[in-house]
């Protein structure tokens, strides 16, 4: 499953780059069902100018469509970065099976704000590729202060 995990957390590193390239804070998700990626989406805030526009917002309303229903109880979410409070809360109203992140969001992460919003039955793997995440977040953040 480790191997599986690393291939597609590398896809939604790939839409973290994406968002890195348009000066969007650089987090990139992926949802995947049956072994197949349905979704790929990566922040939109700025672009979109919408404070709602994470990755996994735009990654839960592309999985619902592909999927024709609201519901993603065999799916996967990959997110390069732990998911906030608000994604946190979609994700349980989606019922998401699983959830497998690179980096703790120390500050404003699900966790530390509201650590049992997800739904009872999703499963949370964290630190996948987490040194690859959090190389990427942390080149943004440095060059925004530079």
């Amino acid at each position: 499953m480790l191997q599986e995990d690393e291939y597609y957390m590398k896809q939604a590193l790939l839409e973290a780059q994406k968002a890195f390239e348009k000066a969007e804070v650089p987090i990139g998700a992926v949802i995947v069902s049956d072994k197949r990626i349905i979704a790929r989406s990566h922040n939109l805030t700025e672009t979109l100018n919408d404070t709602t526009a994470h990755a996994e917002m735009q990654a839960i309303t592309a999985a619902s469509i592909a999927l024709g229903g609201k519901y993603l109880t065999n799916c996967v979410l990959y997110v390069t970065v732990e998911p906030c409070p608000m994604c946190a809360g979609a994700l349980a109203w989606a019922q998401i099976k699983r959830i497998v992140y690179g980096i703790k969001d120390e500050k404003r992460g699900y966790h530390k704000i509201t650590p049992f919003i997800l739904h009872p039955k999703t499963k949370v793997t964290s630190k996948i590729l987490a040194e690859e995440s959090g190389f990427l977040m942390k080149k943004f953040f440095k060059d925004k202060r530079n």
